[in-house]
């Protein structure tokens, strides 16, 4: 029911910018296999995993500790480690000298063998699904139901695929302390268009409606069996001139071990983001 869709999907982004979703046509089986591959990569010994560090391409591993998302309430790094795969294009393709656009790392064949292949196949489901709420969020903006279907938006897209590892259980146990500093992963929003999540069944993620409230006030998002935590981006969050909302969201970990599949979706490099025509008024002109 695409205008039930719309009107729950618009209250969402004008309240949290977060929302679930189901039923989106990727099977339960293939999201155990994704969710299985993944950890078949994360529990291989350090030594193979530097061997396909993240390249100047963005592409590869990330160890833990690597990425400080915030640096100011941040004591350490963040405690996961995570994996990059984006748009496949061959090394001597024309398009493979702009960001985030080359070839991918794949660890050998030898060592997981249908690796590659499971994560091929994901990437190309998860941006259909990324396509299908796209043509949501436009008629939710009172846009043509195919505005981000452009060639030059998401018809050509700059979709990024990570995979995430937070630490836990016998290894370290490690446990946030948002007092101290520690998290699984500092709070941020995303730069992009849209971000679609799929999660394990272990709490962690949580968001921050407000983030000029004193104190910041955060809520837990509970995981979905077989949904989609989907969440704005700041872009998006521009383009609708601030209609639309990108929330802050972190991650604190209780002790377990987390696994989590982000996908990061935005437009081609030819996209020109400006104040969306349905987004400004007299009373509410461009930012």
């Amino acid at each position: 029911d695409t205008q039930r869709s719309v009107a729950l999907l618009k209250q969402a982004c004008l309240d949290s910018g977060f929302f679930y979703v189901l039923d989106h046509g990727i099977s339960q089986e293939f999201m155990d296999e994704v969710f299985a591959e993944s950890k078949k990569f994360f529990e291989l010994p350090n030594s193979e995993k530097m061997k396909l560090l993240r390249n100047e391409k963005n592409r590869g591993y990330t160890p833990m500790l690597d990425e400080i998302l915030d640096p100011e309430n941040q004591v350490n790094g963040d405690y996961k480690e995570g994996y990059y795969i984006g748009v496949e294009v061959p090394a001597d393709d024309p398009q493979s000298n702009k960001p985030f656009y080359g070839p991918n790392q794949w660890p050998s064949e030898e060592v997981l063998p249908k690796w590659r292949e499971v994560m091929e196949q994901y990437h190309r489901e998860a941006l259909r699904v990324a396509k299908s709420v796209a043509r949501i969020i436009a008629l939710a903006l009172n846009l043509d139901a195919d505005f981000f279907d452009r060639p030059e938006m998401l018809g050509d897209s700059i979709a990024t695929l990570r995979l995430l590892h937070y630490e836990g259980g016998q290894k370290t146990g490690q446990v946030s302390n948002p007092s101290k500093g520690v998290y699984g992963a500092g709070a941020h929003s995303d730069y992009g268009l849209i971000t679609l999540l799929a999660t394990d069944d272990v709490v962690g993620l949580q968001i921050c409606k407000d983030r000029n409230a004193q104190p910041q006030v955060w809520e837990y998002v509970a995981p979905v069996k077989g949904g989609f935590i989907v969440n704005l981006g700041d872009m998006l969050e521009r383009w609708s001139n601030s209609i639309f909302r990108s929330t802050l969201h972190r991650v604190v970990l209780d002790g377990q071990e987390r696994y989590s599949i982000a996908f990061f979706v935005e437009p081609s490099h030819d996209c020109v983001v400006e104040c969306l025509p349905t987004c400004k008024s007299e009373t509410n002109p461009p930012k």
